[in-house]
């Protein structure tokens, strides 16, 4: 699966400098939000402190502008949780997990269950027919619009905005799949401890996961 994700170019032209760091994990054992998932928001939110204007949540608004979305109304991913840092709601132990991440090192970060994906997951500018399964039914992207899919419709709409139903992260994911996604400024060398930082708390979640990176740069 990690070599087959791919971004496509059409993404790398309108943003040169895009690089995601996929992280993948095998044997999770997911459960409720408890103390320890709770506290790793509340470090997170005091890092987040004035980071509404950090270069990197401008380089997404700039970003979300090229493909003619407006990150006012439909906010990059980062943006959103670090604008209710204070109130990060808690999920469950995994989503806990990477919401902080992302909060603490001002860097989108996705994670979806990897047994519910059709083919791998792919970066790419939309045609507009794509399915997007929401709670409320079928949408579908905007054409040009950026999107991570796979083989059966669009995973994640507006880059990552929001991530569709069928694929979403639950308690009982057993295998996840994550996406830490940076664009120009932002160093790849952060990229890479924001994925380490991960990696520590899944493995504090499940002492035995089995964990695989691949740096798509």
């Amino acid at each position: 699966m990690l070599e087959q994700i791919v971004i496509d170019d059409a993404v790398r032209e309108l943003r040169p400098g895009v690089a995601v760091l996929v992280l993948t994990a095998a044997g999770l054992v997911n459960g409720p939000s408890d103390d320890e998932s709770a506290q790793w928001l509340t470090v997170a939110a005091k890092e987040a402190q004035g980071a509404e204007d950090h270069p990197h949540i401008m380089a997404w608004r700039e970003a979300y502008r090229a493909f003619g979305a407006k990150p006012q109304r439909t906010r990059p991913s980062v943006d959103a949780l670090i604008r209710r840092a204070d109130a990060l709601p808690a999920i469950n132990k995994v989503v806990d997990a990477y919401n902080a991440v992302s909060v603490e090192y001002v860097l989108p970060v996705g994670g979806e269950d990897l047994d519910a994906y059709v083919g791998p997951a792919r970066l790419v500018r939309a045609r507009g027919d794509e399915p997007f399964d929401t709670a409320a039914g079928v949408e579908h992207p905007s054409e040009g619009e950026v999107v991570w899919r796979d083989d059966q419709g669009v995973t994640c709409r507006r880059w990552n905005w929001r991530q569709c139903v069928r694929t979403r992260l639950t308690e009982s994911t057993t295998n996840a799949l994550f996406l830490l996604e940076r664009l120009e400024p932002y160093p790849i060398e952060r990229l890479n401890e924001a994925g380490e930082a991960l990696a520590e708390r899944l493995r504090t979640i499940t002492p035995d996961v089995r964990i695989q990176s691949r740096l798509l740069w």
